[in-house]
């Protein structure tokens, strides 16, 4: 299977906004043309997306990793996370950050790839939010 990862392009707005049910189309769009959102794609087809933000307006923050169902442990979600985690490097970044409930199994992945754990935050009626940290070596 050969995997692309690109930057979304606002081609893919409806495909993305159809998709994505976390942010509205106007966000989603803005993200987009911000370069803040990264696909991955299987013939052409967006099979998966990370889209990110800065924390304290700074730190970039993952806010979403989405690879759809079927295309599952495959390493795509890893793909578009590496990629990710080179252009923060690249653009001077010396870590990264990103969040997850304690109920669901993303965490385990995040530690896997590096990420460990600096913090929480607990919401009423919500399960506790995990956030994680990676360190980025200095870029050449």
């Amino acid at each position: 299977m050969r995997i692309e990862i690109t930057p979304a392009a606002p081609a893919d707005l409806e495909t993305l906004a159809r998709l994505d049910g976390h942010m509205a189309p106007h966000r989603l769009a803005r993200k987009i043309a911000q370069g803040e959102i990264m696909t991955a794609r299987q013939d052409g087809q967006i099979v998966g997306w990370l889209r990110w933000g800065y924390f304290w307006d700074e730190i970039p923050f993952l806010n979403l990793l989405y690879v759809l169902e079927p295309y599952r442990r495959q390493g795509i979600a890893a793909r578009l996370v590496a990629a990710w985690e080179a252009q923060m490097q690249a653009q001077g970044a010396r870590q990264v950050l990103t969040s997850t409930l304690s109920n669901e199994d993303a965490q385990h992945l995040y530690r896997k790839w590096g990420y460990q754990d600096c913090g929480a935050l607990l919401l009423p009626g919500e399960a506790l939010e995990i956030l994680l940290r990676k360190a980025l070596p200095a870029s050449a």
